[in-house]
């Protein structure tokens, strides 16, 4: 889960269905007993206040969840989330978050770089909402990369592109 946090998702596109859809996908691996990762953001350069720093109520870890902080769109740089995911010995990762052009999309093919399978969340990512007139439009940015992850080949990974409904963790 990348960067779900109340400042950057003011004003991003269906925030309120994504929260909901991702809420729902975690409290599902949980039950399976999957891991549940939170990646965060450092917003120091930024006039943030603290409070608006914090992952969204709606998805905010729980006990057991590991929660990472990063600097880089791609959340595996300086994250220790390949240590994480070495360490617990996990192959595939379900990717959900903030900003789809920019962490979802550079942390899933880091991913992918590394060796492990995807599947990305296509109701579950979202970006910032366009002025009106701005092309593309969050909505056409969000299912832009839906369709190139679908049709993306990395040899010898699995690569799907599922809503959250049908995202399954057995």
């Amino acid at each position: 889960m990348i960067d779900m946090q109340i400042a950057l998702l003011a004003d991003a596109h269906d925030a309120d269905g994504c929260l909901s859809r991702i809420a729902g996908l975690a409290g599902r691996a949980r039950s399976a007993g999957t891991p549940v990762v939170h990646l965060r953001q450092r917003l120091d350069a930024y006039p943030v206040p603290a409070e608006l720093r914090d992952i969204h109520p709606a998805v905010a870890p729980r006990p057991g969840d590991a929660v990472l902080d990063k600097d880089s769109a791609d959340s595996f740089l300086g994250s220790g989330l390949g240590d994480l995911l070495r360490g617990r010995a996990v192959r595939r990762l379900v990717v959900t978050g903030f900003a789809t052009e920019y962490c979802v999309d550079s942390t899933a093919r880091a991913a992918l770089s590394l060796g492990h399978d995807l599947v990305l969340v296509s109701d579950g990512h979202t970006t910032p909402v366009r002025p009106v007139g701005v092309v593309p439009t969050a909505a056409q940015v969000v299912e832009h990369h839906n369709t190139t992850f679908a049709t993306i080949q990395y040899p010898g990974r699995s690569i799907r592109v599922t809503p959250a409904a049908r995202v399954r963790f057995d």
